[in-house]
């Protein structure tokens, strides 16, 4: 693939923070146009990668490039090409929507004619118009963050970065988020790089790269990656840790969710009649899932998306195989 079609080059990248290898010789190409979602348990090196990519943290070694700017030789080109939209809120709450945005743009050296052109179409897509005179800090988080993806298309940004984009919002807040990148994608044309803890979100995107221990395990679309990694899952609700110790000694593979469910990957007809013929009195309910993006995350990683750092989950080594 040429140069001119890529939009982000990784090759080879290592960060080191301490002895904790955060990054480990991790590459990958990200086309210009497609919409990629980076998904690895907590500590997976996503954010550091994602800092690179911003120019906020220089590698050990290996090269990255964005707009096909290196960022460590040309990192103010780079940044030019670049969008971002951070976990943490980041706008002025005492400032308007209006100088928020107006700011940002001066910051860019986007010229006035542009911005007072260019703000008030963004601000319609993002269905805040009636707004734009209103203090930052009088609005609600998903306002916020509608705010926030405005402002990264104010400066012509080939490429946008979204970590964690519609954490701490409610579901319907979620779902319109999407709907205005959707929107916004399509009439403007750039290519969008998400990290997520809601895999449900990625279903759509042109390719899911799932990272652990700073390393690419899978990088394919959803549907491919469901194909090769996915597996039926069976969650068994114990009915008490007794009974959830009888299970997990009958499942070595099992991982313990957050939710109290145990977890198995396998046949789902034959996990399910095992657990009914064996264990049938310890089970207080079961429940069945087919092939999913999440069933791929945990085949792969052994571990829940949403797993502390140093998680106690077991690795579905078998399921690697």
């Amino acid at each position: 693939m040429s140069s001119e079609e890529l939009a982000v080059e990784v090759k080879d990248l290592v960060k080191r923070y301490g002895r904790t290898l955060a990054l480990n010789k991790l590459s990958l190409e990200i086309k210009a146009n497609e919409t990629f979602a980076l998904l690895g348990p907590n500590g997976a090196g996503k954010t550091t990668l994602i800092h690179i990519l911003c120019t906020i943290l220089r590698p050990d070694s290996g090269t990255a490039k964005v707009g096909g700017h290196d960022v460590l030789r040309h990192p103010l080109r780079a940044r030019r090409a670049l969008g971002v939209i951070f976990q943490e809120p980041s706008l002025d709450a005492r400032l308007t929507v209006q100088e928020n945005l107006d700011f940002h743009g001066l910051v860019y050296n986007v010229p006035a004619s542009v911005r007072r052109k260019r703000i008030p179409e963004l601000l319609e897509l993002v269905d805040l118009s009636d707004w734009r005179s209103k203090l930052v800090g009088s609005l609600s988080a998903g306002m916020k963050r509608r705010i926030e993806i405005a402002r990264a298309l104010i400066h012509d940004s080939k490429v946008i970065i979204l970590d964690e984009p519609t954490v701490g919002l409610d579901a319907q807040s979620r779902e319109n988020i999407w709907e205005y990148l959707r929107q916004l994608k399509a009439t403007r044309g750039f290519t969008l790089i998400v990290t997520t803890h809601y895999i449900e979100e990625v279903d759509e995107a042109d390719r899911v790269c799932i990272v652990d221990h700073g390393s690419v395990l899978a990088n394919d679309s959803p549907d491919a990656l469901r194909a090769e990694f996915g597996r039926e899952i069976v969650r068994v609700t114990p009915h008490d840790a007794d009974s959830a110790a009888a299970i997990t000694s009958k499942f070595p593979e099992a991982t313990s969710e957050p939710d109290g469910q145990i977890a198995i990957v396998g046949v789902g007809g034959e996990v399910m009649a095992t657990l009914l013929r064996e264990l049938g009195p310890q089970i207080k309910h079961v429940s069945y899932d087919r092939p999913s993006l999440e069933s791929v995350f945990l085949s792969l990683t052994g571990r829940e998306i949403r797993d502390a750092p140093g998680g106690t989950a077991k690795p579905l080594a078998a399921a690697r195989q």
